[in-house]
């Protein structure tokens, strides 16, 4: 059977993101799933990889289900340890389960599928010349991924809502800041759930798109 390699920037297993990208693989091929984070104590992560000022700032989610923030620059070693060790397990297709931009990536010979390379095409496609709304986990991630969308001809209006905390009340303030400023609302995170969109469907009475569900489609095709 093909096997997809898929790296969380937490910690694996991904059990609430999981069935999601299982769902569209229809059994065509095992998830092998690897985190930036395995093995590591929620204290070492914040002594050794939170943000300082000025730097890209990522979040995600631990086995024990809290959240963590991190410094893309402190991880991204990490994460090509990772991508590498995959490759040598003969993975031939690689997703990186994270938004978020890591310039510089590399692989020998496997596909790595980069969902900030998929998402802001595609959902200038789908969204076209209408209002376009994003919500994001955090607040200081805001200015940080405007540079994401702009090429494409986007320039969205942010809500924020954290799919790490069990909140729904976040997720209503965020769907009613951006309910009469947007035509169509992006969840730019893979932590989002369905569960999460379907929040955010109903708040606003507007489409609502799931990062994940997107790159487990186009992902599935490839297998």
């Amino acid at each position: 059977m093909e096997r997809l390699g898929m790296i969380t920037i937490g910690q694996a297993p991904r059990n609430d993101v999981a069935p999601i990208i299982k769902k569209y693989l229809d059994g065509r091929a095992q998830l092998v799933q690897v985190g930036v984070l395995d093995g590591m104590t929620k204290e070492y992560i914040e002594e050794n990889l939170y943000p300082e000022e000025g730097d890209y700032v990522l979040t995600s989610r631990l086995v024990t289900d809290e959240s963590v923030i991190m410094a893309r620059e402190k991880i991204k070693p990490i994460l090509q340890e990772k991508i590498n060790a995959l490759e040598k397990m003969g993975i031939k297709q690689i997703l990186l389960l994270c938004t978020g931009v890591f310039p510089g990536l590399t692989t020998e010979s496997a596909y790595l599928i980069e969902p900030d390379h998929v998402i802001p095409p595609a959902v200038k496609a789908m969204v076209g010349s209408r209002r376009f709304g994003v919500i994001v986990p955090l607040d200081e991630q805001k200015e940080s991924l405007v540079s994401k969308f702009l090429p494409f001809g986007l320039s969205p209006s942010f809500g924020v809502a954290s799919p790490y905390h069990n909140d729904p009340k976040s997720f209503e303030t965020a769907a009613n800041e951006l309910k009469d400023k947007v035509d169509i609302i992006l969840l730019d995170c893979m932590g989002y759930t369905e569960e999460a969109r379907e929040l955010v469907s109903q708040a606003t009475g507007l489409p609502v798109i799931l990062s994940n569900a997107i790159m487990a489609k186009l992902t599935s095709e490839m297998i």
